[in-house]
């Protein structure tokens, strides 16, 4: 069994029109659990349109709960694009395979480069992210992994589902945690985005994460592109998939992010609205879900909603961003996938956290939590 056969049981559209149908009565009920012990059912009435007028009173809570857990911390984090190379044709992405941009993928000297610059901004939690190719698949991010490991605590991945050998490969060679959103979970609304290319092997994505539990990932990312379809109903899906996987692959973390479609290279989209608004909506009801769960703040939203937003249940965020291999060392011959909207530097983020009596946090574990030796006379050595 994986979650594809737990996806099959619930059609997306009857899920949205249940969501929508949500009484006061069943807001209220979710919300007197004070956080323990909710349901799928309790996530549905928190997402649904009649949780707005109780939106003070979520992020109120969420808030609390976020301090209880966590503390006033935030972790930083920064993307590192190591290539632009993608087999993909997908609607709304800027490193579409049919788009005519200029493909780049960063030799080792270009990363090392990239990674002086990260490193002189103090961070120490590394995001590697590349295009979907195979012409830059396991070989190359297993080469990458090992160069970086020696300078940074922990490093996680968003790239193209792998099998469970390639995952463990990659979890021998340094890597702390994985990424893989499903981009949306509605049957009829996948196809129409994901034209071409292995990722428009729906099946195969959707049974990524249980592949990277089996192959014992430390921490493991999930979410949805929110403005391909209706928005609660993604949201719900995101946690059914989170409540499968924690029961299942227990031993694993897990972070949630919520990212909104941004400007990109080629032709405009039709977008479901999901504003502001929404998206501090579906924090909160995830945080209120889950108290373990990481939930993830990043630079495609603008500085006066991360100003407001961070302190709601977020427990990390990016900071610095650049979208294009080669960002951080003024490279300008390579497109970006989205266009970012914070572009404060990773000291003015801090800075801020600070000022409003949170820690920044600089990686996400120690090096020594993954196992890490050190490097020996044959290169990386695990214990």
């Amino acid at each position: 069994m994986t979650f594809t056969d737990v996806w099959k049981q619930h059609d997306f559209a009857a899920v949205a029109a249940s969501i929508a149908r949500r009484t006061t009565a069943d807001v209220r009920r979710a919300l007197g659990k004070r956080g323990r012990g909710l349901t799928l059912d309790d996530l549905a009435a928190l997402l649904s349109p009649a949780a707005a007028p109780f939106l003070e009173e979520m992020a109120a809570l969420s808030h609390r709960l976020t301090v209880e857990r966590f503390g006033r911390t935030m972790q930083l984090y920064a993307p590192m694009y190591l290539t632009n190379v993608c087999a993909n044709i997908c609607s709304y992405c800027g490193f579409s395979a049919q788009n005519r941009i200029p493909r780049k993928a960063l030799n080792p000297a270009e990363i090392a480069t990239e990674a002086d610059a990260l490193a002189a901004h103090g961070f120490e939690h590394v995001l590697l992210v590349t295009g979907e190719s195979s012409r830059y698949g396991t070989a190359y991010l297993e080469a990458a992994l090992r160069q970086l490991r020696t300078r940074f605590a922990s490093l996680s991945v968003e790239v193209q589902p792998l099998d469970q050998a390639d995952y463990e490969q990659l979890v021998a060679a340094g890597l702390s945690s994985v990424l893989v959103y499903q981009e949306t979970y509605d049957a009829a609304t996948y196809p129409k985005h994901h034209l071409k290319g292995p990722k428009s092997d729906i099946v195969y994505r959707l049974d990524t994460p249980d592949r990277l539990g089996r192959a014992g990932v430390k921490k493991i990312g999930l979410g949805a592109l929110y403005g391909l379809s209706d928005w609660r109903a993604e949201a719900w899906f995101v946690g059914l998939h989170l409540d499968y996987l924690e029961r299942t692959y227990w031993r694993s973390r897990y972070s949630l992010s919520f990212p909104r479609l941004r400007p990109h290279e080629g032709g405009e989209i039709d977008v479901t609205p999901f504003g502001e608004r929404d998206l501090v909506q579906a924090v909160c009801a995830f945080r209120l879900f889950s108290q373990e769960v990481e939930l993830s703040l990043s630079t495609r939203e603008s500085p006066r909603f991360r100003d407001h937003a961070f302190r709601l249940g977020f427990t990390s965020m990016s900071a610095g961003s650049k979208t294009n291999p080669g960002g951080y060392a003024a490279d300008d011959e390579s497109l970006e996938q989205f266009a970012i909207s914070d572009e404060r530097s990773p000291a003015a983020v801090a800075a801020f956290l600070r000022a409003q009596g949170y820690e920044p946090v600089w990686k996400d574990w120690d090096a020594s939590y993954d196992g890490w030796g050190g490097v020996g006379p044959h290169g990386p050595s695990y214990r």
